[in-house]
């Protein structure tokens, strides 16, 4: 079946770019947090008489959400496909692991900050080299199909099946669209819950002069990805879809400066009614026209789920209170005065995951059989077998 006029498969290669420049930018973030914004949150010496409380590491919140926007960044790169989502993961965890190892060591100073740019970069294009290796050897090059699998002008089923055939046996069915457009949507709903929790970031004083300027700009990078997480995912890009992701970018970027300027008691209700519009505006970039009777189950779950799902996990992280163990690990007094040593990150990424389950079962799983698009804003309908080859 020929490709739907409008719909032939658009090049991977600015998507890539963007993915991993994301992830790019996010590291020297994570260096800086570890070098500048970390020192200013540790007592100074174990007699002090500023005793940590609750949220004084605000610091380590703010890189782990960084690095989180670099395993986000390089799935995006990936196009959400299972080559690169793996290693991205995996990068991800063992950087959380290398981070409590250098905060033991008490990095300060600009050749500090230049050498950990210089690893996670190292680390990132490791990361990426991998990412493609596994690509060729499961017969997937970027968004197109490798040559031996069918040439420039066949797309019919006859040879997508014979290329499926020649790398089934050893690494599953060949995805001939090269998209994964569930999990970029899934990436896009996660990086708006965390970029709220960037911005949600708080000390015990509310008064450090680095706090501010970091939590914000850790945001707008998860904004960032959050956005070309929902372009990458829209099923087609008309007039109306591109000026919906500006309208995205926009919202986010006027409305988290404006949360932050609220004082800390206040913040939870701007940031969930910000949040609303970013998961809605996923949403509606991600999938075609949605039927009229999903909006109102819609719009009560993206305002409700993201706050409800924070607050139960970081409940759960004051049960079994893992900040504890990794301010052990890092060398760090610890949080005292019966005050609880959150994770206020983790519990956003959980929050995320959890948020981006729940769109998908509301508003449908794009991409997927039995999820059919309507007509699509700027773009004229597509028949259900093109979204699912062609995603």
């Amino acid at each position: 079946m020929p490709i739907p006029t409008g719909h032939a498969p658009r090049s991977g290669g600015r998507l890539a770019a963007v993915g991993t420049g994301l992830a790019a930018l996010a590291v020297p973030l994570w260096a800086v947090g570890m070098t500048r914004w970390q020192p200013l949150t540790e007592p100074v010496g174990p007699w002090s008489e500023r005793l940590p409380e609750a949220s004084t590491y605000w610091a380590r919140d703010l890189r782990f959400l960084a690095l989180m926007a670099v395993a986000s960044g390089l799935v995006l790169a990936g196009a959400g496909r299972r080559s690169w989502l793996v290693p991205a993961v995996l990068l991800g965890g063992g950087a959380l692991a290398a981070d409590v190892a250098v905060d033991r060591a008490d990095p300060t100073g600009p050749g500090a900050t230049v050498s950990l740019v210089a690893a996670g970069w190292l680390a990132v294009g490791v990361t990426v080299l991998l990412a493609v290796r596994r690509d060729g050897a499961t017969g997937v090059a970027g968004p197109h199909r490798r040559a031996d699998a069918a040439g420039p002008g066949d797309t019919s089923g006859a040879a997508v099946v014979a290329g499926s055939d020649r790398t089934a046996s050893a690494a599953g069915p060949l995805r001939t669209g090269g998209r994964d457009r569930a999990v970029l949507a899934g990436v896009a709903a996660v990086a708006a819950v965390l970029a709220l929790t960037a911005v949600l970031t708080r000390s015990p004083t509310g008064r450090e002069p680095a706090l501010d300027p970091a939590a914000l700009v850790t945001a707008l990078l998860l904004l960032a990805v959050t956005v070309a997480g929902a372009v990458a995912a829209a099923p087609a890009r008309g007039r109306r879809r591109l000026a919906a992701a500006a309208g995205l970018a926009g919202a986010g970027g006027v409305g988290l400066p404006l949360v932050r300027l609220v004082g800390p008691p206040a913040r939870p209700v701007p940031a969930a009614l910000l949040e609303a519009v970013l998961l809605l505006g996923v949403t509606l970039l991600t999938r075609p026209a949605l039927p009229a009777r999903r909006y109102p189950v819609l719009v009560p779950v993206a305002l409700l789920a993201p706050l409800a799902l924070w607050h139960v996990a970081l409940l759960v992280s004051v049960a079994l209170s893992p900040g504890a163990a990794l301010t052990a690990l890092a060398g760090n007094s610890p949080v005292g005065g019966g005050d609880p040593d959150v994770l206020p990150s983790l519990a956003g990424l959980f929050a995320g995951l959890g948020t981006a389950l729940v769109l998908a079962r509301t508003a449908g799983v794009p991409g997927r059989p039995g999820h059919r698009p309507g007509p699509s804003a700027g773009g004229s309908a597509r028949p259900a077998s093109a979204e699912r080859r062609y995603p």
